[in-house]
């Protein structure tokens, strides 16, 4: 029992920092749980498209508010080479996976009933493909209902520095025809506009697959989204360019843990 004994003053700041990190985490993380999601990666309806289609509850996901600001980079490890070209630390990784795990679980019980064929849309997505699946294959070794999971890798092209241009590109991948008759889980890293997912299950379409269902990390809100979404979802994030976890500002920072505000000094850096 220390009573009233003064702190020495290296413990005392000590003190001081843990008490700030407590009290900033949850009152700084300006996240709610959107009740009710689109259904089954249609096109819903959109104010600047004008497209229609039916709404169902779906799987919710951690919606990040305009005003969040993020964490400092001070509080993360991030590696030098990084440390002038990032505003703030966005969705720290251990949210990432945790989030991850759940998704998991959800798509185990959505689609637990069929052999899945996980198909990895490359580069961006390969970190969150790689972790959706460990806690798919845990779910699979500690449950009495278990389904056998192949792979398969497409890689697209819709980027130059931090806008997407429109024109989508096929530019790798293997035979899609061993989709055929298969249930597709589409793995994405970020959906923006939705062009790019649009025009990838269209391609998938010719193959005729029994089903297929995307799981996406990222939606970004965007005025420029043609109002598709996925279904299942991480995250919802405001019209920020984010980098970080496998995504990519002109084949930088996919080496970075956390997900991240890239600066604008560090636009200008990499700028292709």
């Amino acid at each position: 029992h220390t009573g009233n004994r003064k702190q020495p003053p290296v413990a005392q700041a000590n003190l001081n920092v843990c008490a700030v990190i407590r009290v900033r985490t949850p009152r700084k993380l300006n996240t709610f749980i959107s009740p009710e999601f689109e259904d089954h990666g249609r096109l819903i309806s959109n104010q600047t498209t004008g497209t229609d289609t039916d709404m169902a509850t779906s799987s919710p996901c951690v919606v990040i508010s305009d005003d969040e600001q993020g964490y400092d980079l001070d509080l993360f490890c991030i590696p030098k080479h990084y440390a002038d070209d990032l505003d703030r630390v966005y969705i720290p990784h251990g949210l990432i996976l945790d989030r991850t795990e759940r998704l998991a679980r959800e798509i185990m019980k959505e689609m637990g009933g069929h052999h899945i064929v996980a198909l990895c849309v490359l580069k961006g997505g390969y970190k969150f493909f790689a972790d959706l699946l460990d806690y798919i294959k845990a779910l699979n070794r500690n449950s009495d209902r278990s389904i056998p999971m192949t792979v398969d890798f497409i890689r697209l092209k819709s980027y130059c520095n931090d806008q997407s241009t429109g024109e989508i590109k096929v530019i790798g991948g293997d035979d899609l025809s061993s989709l055929t008759g298969k249930n597709v889980l589409v793995v994405e890293d970020i959906i923006d506009t939705g062009k790019t997912m649009k025009t990838l299950l269209e391609l998938l379409k010719q193959y005729k697959p029994k089903m297929v269902k995307v799981a996406s990390l990222l939606v970004k809100r965007t005025p420029r989204s043609i109002g598709y979404r996925p279904d299942f979802v991480g995250f919802e994030v405001p019209d920020k360019f984010v980098v970080g976890y496998a995504l990519d500002y002109n084949e930088y920072f996919r080496d970075l843990n956390h997900i991240c505000v890239i600066s604008e000094s560090g636009k200008e850096k990499y700028k292709a």
